[in-house]
């Protein structure tokens, strides 16, 4: 048997018709298939290469890295370089107030510890969530998700869960004295990136506070300078009490964090001991890749360029067929009149050797995010074939 049939019979699938490129190498935007066949990915893995694939400072850092140690001992047990040098990092980045940070392998894990921190450090048991939001596919992350499409073959799910409309104030009345959280995207990624209104944010901000429930921003996504700053909270006046970060973070490799006070973070630690476990969260070969990529954002001003190369997709993506274009920075959302028309579009830029994407939870739209690197001159040609392909 071939390769693409061994990977149908071996590796288990999540859709019945798998993208199935038979991956040879990647390198900054481009992937590159068996058969020769170089496509621009103009998603990032869902938001993952940042930086692009295989950053030569990424690679040297997991070199080294593999030098030294892999892993050692469990999470939080031993003293490990990389580590405590990228909690550091990240914290030096963030609010005073966020000077913790737990390390997890994955944007879903750091749902679920963030989920068992705040009913820990408040003592509630509800949580308050937005309707079509995602912040994963586990059983508690899972509980967070509006879409009865995706949740009702899988319950019963977690009790205590409230969904309440994005960007309206309305039903703010869900969040009181038993609402131990409230999760929000400030852009939600799988509704067509949608961005959460500055005043909305707020008022979400001022309830959380008069309530006492803790404010958990998923920035999973949005993240890492996806929308021209390193967190998109900090456009918008409004602090997080727990963040959740992964995806882009690892620079092509699997790491994730949620990040809260240490006085609400040490309560994981005791009544009982060992509140929340993982083996390999906080790898110390992922954790030397996420400095370097943090690195490499700061140090080559790659967030400076963002808000010029959205301006250039808002104004090459121009055509009739396109009724909005949402999201900020680098993650837009390109909506069509149907879902016909978005599949459509997808094969065809499939063909000319474009990678792009729907939503999980908008099927009228294609998903933009392509690597913060990606030339002005890359974003004329790839817009170019999107329009194309809507002919």
């Amino acid at each position: 048997m071939n390769l693409r049939q061994l990977f149908l019979n071996s590796v288990a699938q999540t859709s019945p018709a798998p993208v199935g490129i038979q991956v040879k190498k990647a390198k900054g935007i481009y992937i590159t298939s068996l058969d020769g066949k170089r496509y621009v990915d103009l998603i990032s893995g869902i938001s993952v290469n940042n930086i692009g694939h295989r950053n030569d400072a990424v690679v040297n850092a997991v070199r080294k890295q593999t030098s030294r140690y892999l892993h050692t001992m469990v999470y939080g047990e031993h003293v490990q370089h990389p580590q405590v040098r990228l909690a550091q990092l990240l914290t030096s980045l963030l609010p005073s107030h966020l000077d913790s940070v737990y390390f997890t392998n994955s944007g879903t894990e750091a749902t679920e510890g963030a989920m068992k921190l705040a009913k820990r450090f408040t003592g509630r048991t509800n949580i308050v969530a937005m309707k079509n939001a995602y912040h994963g596919s586990t059983q508690g992350a899972l509980s967070l998700m509006s879409n009865e499409y995706f949740t009702a073959a899988y319950r019963p799910l977690l009790s205590g869960v409230s969904f309440i409309d994005y960007n309206h104030s309305s039903n703010f009345e869900a969040i009181n004295n038993h609402t131990a959280c409230v999760f929000i995207e400030i852009i939600q990624s799988e509704a067509g990136y949608i961005p959460g209104e500055i005043e909305f944010l707020k008022a979400l901000k001022k309830r959380c506070s008069e309530t006492g429930a803790l404010l958990v921003v998923d920035e999973i996504q949005t993240g890492i300078g996806r929308t021209g700053t390193m967190f998109s909270f900090e456009q918008t006046g409004v602090e997080p009490d727990i963040l959740l970060l992964a995806k882009g973070l690892g620079g092509g490799m699997p790491i994730g964090c949620f990040i809260a006070n240490k006085k609400v973070m040490e309560t994981l630690s005791e009544n009982p001991v060992l509140g929340h476990l993982t083996t390999f969260g906080g790898h110390p070969v992922s954790c030397a890749a996420a400095i370097a990529t943090l690195e490499e954002i700061t140090s080559k001003k790659m967030m400076e360029s963002v808000d010029r190369k959205e301006q250039m997709f808002r104004k090459f993506l121009f055509h009739p067929k396109i009724n909005a274009i949402t999201g900020k920075g680098l993650m837009l959302g390109v909506h069509l009149g149907d879902e016909k028309t978005v599949q459509d579009v997808i094969a065809k830029c499939y063909e000319k050797g474009l990678l792009i994407d729907w939503f999980l939870f908008n099927d009228k739209a294609l998903r933009i995010a392509p690597p913060l690197i990606i030339t002005e001159g890359e974003i004329k040609k790839v817009c170019k074939i999107i329009t194309d392909s809507l002919e």
